[in-house]
């Protein structure tokens, strides 16, 4: 299964929970690829940490890859690293990513990113990818390679009005280049359950039947620790609140992505 998470507003968490939800499955036994298409390299930083700063192969040098005429061209597997994580790889970013992007649209190289995962066979049980803030050439790639999306929603009016355009984006991809995707669930970020105004926008989602994951992520200073220590929460503190609800999050995604499967992708507009 290839999830995607896709949110063109920054700042809503999308790094933490591919990251995360990776290091859950992992632990859990599933062989499992992060893919960073984030120039930004978040991700990239969370799940190796200080060997991030080493000149590793990555997204960067597979679309440069692309570019080039060779005879041979190496697998998507020259450009995975190891974590320091039992089971879970990493394909990093870099920030040539910025200075690629111009001329991997220009010759349309957007089903790349598809055909290298597809070649991966059933090397990994799960493939995550991690997108930048916009809706540019990588994270279209990452779409068309994905079957599903998860949108993180952070309970501001902002991002709820934002919302309805991802879904159209979503459903765009998927009328005109991926008719296997799906959105899988919106994932509720910093909730704070005791304020008004975010249990009111998600409560309104819920009421238009949009697919809301529960539980909702709460607000914790935890996760920042997690980001410098880079120790996804899992390995950081197991017992936390926080990392149960990403527990709980990881099995309902689990259990929406089986009854979907049993469903018919919906069709785009």
């Amino acid at each position: 299964m290839r999830q995607v998470v896709f949110n063109q507003k920054g700042g809503v968490g999308k790094s933490t929970i591919a990251c995360n939800l990776a290091a859950i499955g992992a632990q859990q036994g599933l062989r499992t690829l992060l893919v960073d298409l984030d120039a930004q390299g978040n991700s990239t930083r969370y799940l190796l940490g200080a060997l991030a700063d080493e000149p590793l192969p990555g997204v960067a040098e597979f679309f440069d890859q692309t570019l080039k005429f060779t005879l041979r061209d190496e697998g998507i597997e020259a450009f995975v690293t190891a974590s320091p994580f039992e089971n879970l790889d990493v394909m990093p970013a870099s920030p040539r990513l910025d200075e690629l992007h111009g001329k991997l649209e220009s010759r349309y190289k957007i089903y790349k990113l598809r055909d290298a995962l597809a070649a991966l066979g059933t090397r990994y049980d799960r493939v995550w990818i991690d997108t930048p803030p916009a809706l540019n050439f990588y994270t279209r790639s990452a779409l068309i390679a994905a079957e599903g999306c998860l949108i993180p929603f952070d309970c501001d009016d902002f991002s709820r009005r934002a919302l309805y355009g991802l879904m159209d984006a979503v459903q765009e991809i998927q009328a005109d280049h991926n008719p296997q995707l799906r959105v899988s669930g919106i994932v509720v970020n910093q909730f704070q359950p005791r304020a008004n105004l975010p249990q009111r926008l998600v409560q309104e989602l819920i009421d238009e039947g949009l697919p809301v994951l529960q539980p909702y992520l709460g607000a914790s200073v935890k996760i920042k620790e997690s980001h410098e220590r880079a120790l996804p929460m899992v390995h950081l503190d197991a017992r936390h609140r926080l990392t149960q609800d990403y527990l709980g999050l990881y099995a309902a995604l689990h259990a929406a992505t089986l009854a979907r499967g049993k469903a018919k992708p919906a069709r785009g507009r």
